[in-house]
């Protein structure tokens, strides 16, 4: 799957995504790194058609109302530290990519996946 981490979340998280086969970009890795706006990200995210990684809440109102980016992946964990999204990245990575083929949002918190339809 290809995803497009955006600046809220480390850039490991990135590298570990890429570790396990799928292709990756951080916002650190465009040419505004983290200032990059959001409608360039989203405008990436549809022209190379990535799921955008994301804790903006910002990025769920213009996918409700514009329906970009395409694909949507809302990390809702509020703060918890660099390990603990990697163990539950890890944890959950298969469930996440199967979602994703029938749906366009997806939201993974501590302990909950939420598919939104």
């Amino acid at each position: 799957m290809k995803f497009l981490v955006d600046a809220q979340l480390p850039r490991r998280l990135a590298f570990e995504l890429a570790a396990m086969g799928h292709d990756v970009a951080h916002t650190l890795d465009l040419e505004r790194g983290n200032r990059t706006p959001d409608g360039e990200i989203r405008a990436l995210a549809v022209q190379e058609g990535r799921v955008v990684v994301t804790k903006d809440n910002d990025f769920v109102t213009l996918f409700l109302l514009r329906g970009a980016p395409p694909k949507l992946l809302l990390i809702s964990t509020g703060n918890i530290s660099n390990d603990s999204l990697s163990r539950l990245m890890a944890a959950n990575i298969t469930a996440v990519v199967n979602a994703f083929a029938e749906n366009d949002f997806v939201e993974l918190g501590v302990s909950t996946i939420t598919i939104h339809a």
